[in-house]
């Protein structure tokens, strides 16, 4: 009777609730992958690609059919390309993001991350090459995700890097300029990334990686929000022991469907990223959730903490329910792909400023923003140096995929489709951060650090 039960809730999670598997990622080692002659380096990749991916839609269909959980998204990451290129003579790595891109259609996934440089103490030469090449390598490819590592705790923030990647997000939206600025939409400049992150626009499958494993991440915002709606006007901890067993229950049902991928696919599971990611569809909201707990509006006084309350009971939920756990984990607040936080910034609830005091308790950063086509690259610049400031200081990940959408202005609103839903243009200060970002350097590693 118990299992016939486990079994309805899970029905009604699904159908009712819209649980789902936000993405089953296969990571995959391209090292051995590197040539001289650039040709030859990308063949190898492109037919490593299709020998171990070759079947993962076709496992991920079986899946959903099987137990009836909707998988939203097939993905693949790889080694950060700028490890990989840089064997080769290449001065320019568009064609490495064809290739992945050529890789991901003919498998048949979503995207595939890994177009990645991690700098956070400095350039090599590949790293150079690499970051050069995203504007061009995103405008034309479909299915290609960038990224770039720009801070860590243990190095500090190379502002050279930071100065950059303003410069090449603004490119980026200039090339996609005819598609709403698209390209951004698949760039992330992150503080201590994370090697294990299935979900895009930041997933690499990073050095100290198997060769080929399987992640998974999970989703279900709308159950914790339905589970929330018994518990109304009871004490924060009723509420948050209601997150913690729901969470629970959401990553058992990513587990069980990383252990089938992982066995039918032959590679090793790697980890069950328990992230709340939302959706742009009506009760998929993380923002829904934090008004469920008691704030008239997401970004009200007192949106941070109960925020800050929310993540860490996922996290305590879920981490009893998977053998290893990993990724970024916790709750997403991407404004584009979220229809409460979409409403709050809509209403004047949610500015910029208080989304990055969001981003100090909550999974990543500043996700799919959108502000003012004309916006400076210093700006940019500094929008991310202050997010990385944030991981840095506080040992957590942290990302921006911003989107400096040319021809729009505040008050506008712009229109991604699908899982990118609609972004309200947002305000970005008028005031200039060109000196601050020209300085360049590194912004030493916090005392806390040192920690050998």
């Amino acid at each position: 009777m118990n299992h016939f039960s486990n079994v309805i809730e899970t029905l009604n999670m699904i159908e009712r609730d819209k649980l789902d598997i936000r993405t089953i990622t296969m990571g995959i080692s391209l090292l051995d992958c590197c040539d001289a002659d650039g040709e030859v380096a990308r063949k190898k990749i492109y037919d490593k690609i299709l020998r171990l991916a070759g079947n993962l839609v076709a496992v991920g269909e079986s899946i959903e059919e099987k137990y009836g959980i909707p998988i939203i998204n097939k993905r693949i990451s790889v080694t950060p390309i700028s490890l990989v290129a840089q064997a080769s003579n290449d001065e320019d790595y568009v064609a490495f993001a064809k290739t992945l891109d050529a890789a991901a259609k003919a498998v048949g996934v979503n995207f595939i991350g890994g177009f990645s440089a991690l700098v956070q103490k400095g350039y090599t030469k590949g790293d150079e090459i690499l970051i050069h090449s995203i504007p061009r390598a995103l405008a034309e490819t479909e299915r290609v995700c960038a990224s770039v590592n720009v801070g860590s705790t243990r190095a500090g923030i190379n502002m050279n890097a930071v100065r950059d990647m303003g410069k090449i997000i603004k490119e980026t939206a200039e090339l996609t300029a005819d598609a709403e600025s698209i390209g951004c939409a698949k760039l992330v400049v992150f503080a201590n990334a994370v090697e294990d992150n299935p979900f895009m626009a930041g997933a690499f499958h990073g050095v100290s990686e198997a060769e080929c494993v399987i992640h998974v991440g999970i989703s279900g915002p709308g159950v914790v929000k339905v589970a929330l709606e018994q518990v109304r006007g009871e004490s924060f901890d009723v509420v948050a022991e209601t997150i913690k067993k729901t969470a629970f229950k959401i990553t058992r049902v990513g587990q069980l469907v990383a252990n089938e991928a992982a066995e039918k696919l032959g590679v090793p599971f790697g980890i069950i990223d328990l992230s709340l990611a939302p959706t742009p569809a009506v009760g998929d909201s993380v923002a829904r959730i934090l008004e469920e707990i008691g704030l008239e509006a997401c970004g009200c006084h007192g949106t941070t903490a109960a925020l800050a309350m929310l993540n860490d009971a996922v996290k305590k939920g879920g981490v009893m329910a998977s053998s290893h756990v990993g990724g970024l984990s916790g709750a997403f607040v991407p404004v584009s792909e979220d229809e409460g936080m979409i409403a709050a910034v809509q209403c004047g609830s949610l500015s910029i400023d208080k989304l990055e005091a969001m981003t100090c308790v909550c999974s990543v950063g500043l996700d799919m923003v959108a502000v003012p086509g004309d916006t400076p690259a210093a700006t940019l610049a500094a929008i991310i140096a202050d997010e990385a400031a944030i991981g840095v200081i506080n040992n957590k990940t942290t990302g921006v995929r911003i989107i400096p959408v040319i021809g729009k202005s505040l008050g506008d609103e712009v229109e991604f489709g699908g899982l990118l839903g609609m972004a309200p243009i947002m305000k970005v200060s008028p005031f200039s951060s060109e000196a601050f970002i020209q300085r360049g350097g590194r912004i030493p590693a916090p005392i806390h650090s040192f920690k050998n």
